[in-house]
């Protein structure tokens, strides 16, 4: 009898197990969460009729800070928003010049500064098939923002897959995303106008896998694109980078992976070395480039977070403030944020200025500066912005 009670006992703890998370730390000995002294920041309402912001992403250059979004309706629909401040506290709404009709009703997603100027992403879902109706958008001198018509088939057509992120650089501007062919970018020297480069050799998939392109920086020696590849045979992706002198012929650089799903989806400059985070198995880890871009190899730093079985993990910001790593992470459930002063070995948690779910319209982005951390919260129910300095607690 107590066998059979043991073997039941043991029954039941296995079901209990089996339905909690999966547990991977790897942030040290429960540090404890850095507090910084978050304060909220008040974006105006732009013109038009009132509605709920959706926040989704920010940038800062040349003395200026942006936010962009969107507004939406009681019954959903939207007009793109983005928001300018020279000092990240009071911050005035930016004249928008959308030109197409889907362009009236862009949620504006990506946002990228160079010399004082901003190229964005705008997209919404529409047509038969419900799929993104994409443009990019400029920054003309007088200050507003201004629509870029461009073919359909440059960001949409048979061959679509997504259009993620635009970065920027001193040779201009480029999009990190992905085609039916595999990984992809477009490129620009003034934002005026991208040109697609898909199809390209070591970029591409080919007989050895699939690969898919999530994020880009530029370096000293030229572009550097993260993202991973399934290998032929497998299910399971693999982390991979490529570099690039001119954004049109590319190399591909290895990464060191493990035996789960792996994958690098957020890249930037850290003191000029590219360090890149993304999935390690069901949590996070960090990469670093050793020995520059053009010859260097990457070895894996430190890993962190709580993989659960019941959602789907992603890294949705990385960005660099008061010299120290911020990267905030969704884990399906909610989002999360994580601060690492040595370059990603190590990672501490930080807490949020608001409770930050994860979910449908729900959003998280992060922006840094020398001296402040910017956080934007969407929970569906309304954006907002806060601001903190950069590596207080």
């Amino acid at each position: 009898m107590r066998g059979r009670q043991l073997v039941a006992v043991l029954g039941v703890l296995a079901v209990l197990l089996a339905g909690c998370e999966r547990v991977t730390r790897h942030d040290g000995d429960n540090p404890q969460p850095v507090r910084p002294a978050w304060q909220s920041v008040a974006l105006p309402a732009p013109p038009g009729a009132p509605g709920r912001l959706m926040l989704r992403d920010a940038a800062a250059c040349g003395g200026r800070w942006y936010v962009v979004g969107a507004v939406a309706d009681a019954v959903g629909a939207t007009r793109p928003a983005a928001w300018t401040s020279v000092d990240g506290s009071t911050w005035a709404a930016m004249t928008l010049a959308p030109r197409t009709y889907y362009g009236r009703q862009h949620v504006l997603y990506s946002v990228a500064c160079r010399a004082g100027r901003v190229a964005l992403l705008g997209a919404k879902r529409g047509g038969a098939h419900a799929n993104p109706r994409t443009s990019s958008w400029r920054h003309l001198t007088d200050g507003s923002l201004d629509e870029v018509t461009a073919p359909f088939e440059l960001y949409g057509g048979p061959r679509a897959v997504d259009v993620a992120r635009v970065v920027s650089g001193g040779r201009g501007w480029l999009i990190a995303g992905n085609r039916t062919s595999g990984a992809a970018v477009w490129l620009s020297p003034d934002s005026t106008r991208f040109t697609i480069v898909e199809g390209a050799p070591e970029l591409a998939s080919d007989a050895r896998g699939e690969t898919w392109n999530f994020d880009a920086v530029e370096t000293g020696s030229g572009w550097l694109a993260v993202g991973g590849v399934v290998p032929a045979g497998r299910v399971d992706r693999d982390p991979l980078a490529w570099v690039s002198t001119d954004g049109v012929g590319w190399r591909r650089v290895a990464v060191p992976g493990g035996r789960e799903y792996d994958e690098l989806q957020r890249v930037v400059l850290l003191d000029g070395r590219p360090v890149a985070v993304g999935l390690r198995g069901r949590a996070f880890g960090a990469w670093r480039l050793e020995g520059g871009p053009a010859r260097g190899s990457w070895r894996a730093a430190g890993g962190f977070g709580v993989g659960r079985e019941n959602g789907i993990p992603g890294v949705r910001g990385l960005v660099v403030a008061g010299g120290e790593l911020y990267a905030a992470t969704t884990d399906g459930l909610k989002h999360s944020l994580w601060r690492s002063g040595d370059e990603g070995d190590t990672w501490q948690p930080v807490d949020g200025p608001s409770s930050m779910p994860a979910g449908a319209e729900r959003a998280v982005a992060l922006l840094g500066t020398a001296d402040h951390l910017l956080i934007l919260v969407d929970d569906a129910g309304g954006g907002r912005v806060f601001r903190a300095p950069a590596g207080g607690r």
